[in-house]
């Protein structure tokens, strides 16, 4: 996380914490999100110095006014008259991993060699619920980067069972 998203999430969080509201604008941001990506010249648009501050926050209200729940609003807000409407996917990110550590979620990024099996793909989930006592959301991909084996981030952790950290012991050992 970059120190100044990392600022930004963390302040809303504690804000949507403390009126017992994480949920609802957990939800609020996916929307936003959604919107952005589907409008990437949204974010252009809120960012131009060629457009009045005003007529920017007009523009945020007109477009998430009555369907994102006011602190989500006034955060986007905040973030035009900062400078800061560029990062708000960053932010979001970070908010999304504060909130689901809060609940208990962890998210694993899990990269193989090979497209996992549904039935290796819930293995490893069982595996990974275990390890860290918590629910696991997966995010499977392959790569042919890694020879063979897969490689798990998890939790700020890396667990590396790829053929290619395999033959890196073996070299180290090798050569003491």
């Amino acid at each position: 996380m970059t120190e100044t998203s990392k600022e930004y999430a963390l302040a809303l969080f504690t804000l949507a914490a403390e009126e017992n509201m994480l949920t609802e604008v957990s939800e609020g941001l996916k929307l936003v999100i959604s919107q952005l990506r589907s409008n990437p010249g949204y974010v252009d648009f809120l960012a131009s110095p060629n457009i009045s501050v005003n007529d920017r926050l007009s523009a945020i209200d007109d477009a998430f006014g009555g369907s994102v729940c006011e602190y989500v609003l006034s955060f986007l807000k905040i973030l035009c008259q900062k400078g800061s409407i560029r990062s708000v996917y960053k932010i979001v990110s970070d908010f999304d991993d504060m909130f689901k550590a809060s609940q208990g979620v962890a998210t694993a990024r899990v990269i193989s060699a090979v497209p996992l099996k549904k039935a290796e793909k819930e293995k490893l989930k069982t595996k990974l619920e275990k390890m860290c006592g918590k629910t696991v959301e997966m995010e499977c991909i392959h790569s042919s980067s890694v020879l063979g084996g897969i490689i798990v981030y998890v939790d700020g952790k890396v667990l590396d069972g790829s053929l290619r950290r395999r033959l890196h012991d073996i070299k180290e050992v090798i050569n003491k």
